[in-house]
């Protein structure tokens, strides 16, 4: 799939993408109760894609990161999306939780307990993209396939 061209709706932040445009490589629903499950899904899936070493660990990482943020904070469910982009691997994980602005990303070294999982999906992943929709909000992470 090299250098396959992009559907015209994708945009670089992520906005406009209908799911059929490029082939699942895993969707599902996720609870606390299923969220290890999921991310050796989500670790089979990426190896298989061609990702492997330490940049398939933090992408998978990023994305347990993400789905935890959506169980702790964004009403103890949320359904992962987990496709290949061209020459790329992205994944959005939506939840459905109480409409508020995209968290910031906190730096590293703060005080307070937890906090830090956005800023690690940050740093693991080649791009983060936080979206607020009316009934939830949607994390994207993405990252280059070698």
């Amino acid at each position: 799939m090299g250098g396959a061209e992009p559907p015209a709706e994708i945009s670089s932040t992520g906005a406009g993408y209908t799911r059929q445009e490029w082939p699942s490589l895993l969707s599902r629903r996720f609870t606390a109760a299923t969220i290890t499950e999921l991310r050796h899904a989500v670790a089979a899936r990426v190896e298989a894609a061609g990702l492997t070493g330490e940049p398939a660990e933090g992408f998978v990482l990023a994305i347990h990161e993400l789905a935890t943020n959506a169980v702790r904070h964004g009403g103890g469910a949320g359904h992962l999306h987990l496709r290949r982009q061209g020459d790329a691997l992205r994944c959005d994980v939506v939840d459905h939780g109480p409409g508020a602005d995209p968290p910031s990303i906190q730096r590293a070294g703060g005080t307070e307990a937890g906090g830090r999982g956005l800023w690690l999906a940050d740093h693991l992943a080649d791009s983060l993209v936080l979206r607020r929709r009316p009934d939830g909000l949607t994390a994207t992470v993405t990252i280059a396939l070698p």
